[in-house]
């Protein structure tokens, strides 16, 4: 089994209250490949200019990610700048630059093109769509947007909500895409508009799933230092994803499995700036944590 990811490569310059680092290797599609190669074959599906670091597509290749897709086109990659305060629960943007992925259309092989599971990561609507109508028989589709999305092509958004499995979202887009201030109103609402499931994501509170069969919560994984959230989400989804590929089923059992692997691949991911720790993670890491996590709920 393999999962194509569509979303975004980028050069990320993050400060949090433990450091800055500059033109880190990041990127939703990134971050996402990370937890979900630890269960299943990666097909990564992004452009990056010119000016992308050689070591950085060396890298991404050496974790055993299928590129073939990866397009690097002249002019510069996508770059992202943010800075945490406070609790570390939300990123203030302070700088937002295109570059190629301003003009990105999405191409994939004949054979990637009967890939049966898709994740649309953070990126356009307008090219999350290109990709899917080439596809040629999805099993599974989960979607993920931001709130720059919502707000801007929200029509082009609810529009792609009808031909996905799973959307997910965190607590502000998804009551910000349904107009619900309740999460369960508000998952029910982005069911309603063609979704069959939702995942809203609730950062140090955990996550909540929610179809017409069943509504299941899970806490976050307890971590004593948070470094740098950027790409936890991504990650969570990776974890997710990964998994529900790996199983080749989405019924309950299945679902809260791949929520718990979700949750602890996002612990990881905030203990480190940028890909730093996810990229030396192995499958037994993960099974550890999930074993402790599980401690959680004895009683």
């Amino acid at each position: 089994m393999s999962i194509i990811v569509l979303g975004t490569v980028a050069l990320d310059s993050v400060k949090t209250p433990f450091g800055r680092r500059t033109e880190l290797l990041g990127g939703s599609a990134a971050h996402f490949s990370m937890a979900a190669r630890l269960f299943t074959r990666v097909n990564l599906i992004a452009i990056v200019g010119s000016d992308f670091p050689k070591k950085h597509m060396a890298f991404l290749r050496d974790k055993g990610l299928n590129l073939s897709s990866l397009s690097v086109d002249k002019g510069k990659t996508f770059r992202w700048e943010g800075q945490y305060e406070g609790d570390l629960n939300s990123a203030l943007t302070l700088n937002t630059q295109l570059g190629v992925l301003s003009v990105f259309k999405p191409e994939v092989s004949e054979a990637q093109r009967k890939i049966e599971y898709i994740f649309l990561a953070n990126v356009d609507p307008d090219i999350q769509e290109h990709l899917l109508t080439r596809m040629h028989s999805p099993k599974l589709i989960g979607l993920d947007s931001m709130n720059y999305w919502i707000n801007t092509k929200r029509k082009a958004l609810i529009k792609l909500l009808k031909h996905i499995d799973i959307y997910v979202a965190n607590d502000q887009e998804a009551r910000a895409l349904s107009g619900e201030s309740n999460l369960i109103k508000a998952a029910k609402a982005l069911c309603a508009m063609g979704s069959r499931m939702v995942l809203i994501k609730k950062g140090e509170h955990g996550v909540l799933f929610y179809n017409k069969k069943f509504i299941f919560s899970l806490p976050a994984y307890p971590v004593e230092k948070v470094i740098d959230p950027t790409g936890a989400g991504d990650t969570f989804a990776g974890g997710f994803m990964g998994y529900l590929t790996q199983a080749g089923k989405v019924d309950a059992a299945a679902i809260k499995k791949a929520l718990a692997y979700g949750t602890v691949a996002a612990s990881f991911n905030v203990e480190d700036f940028g890909l730093s720790r996810t990229s030396k993670l192995r499958r037994a890491d993960l099974e550890r944590r999930l074993s402790q996590f599980k401690k959680c709920f004895s009683f």
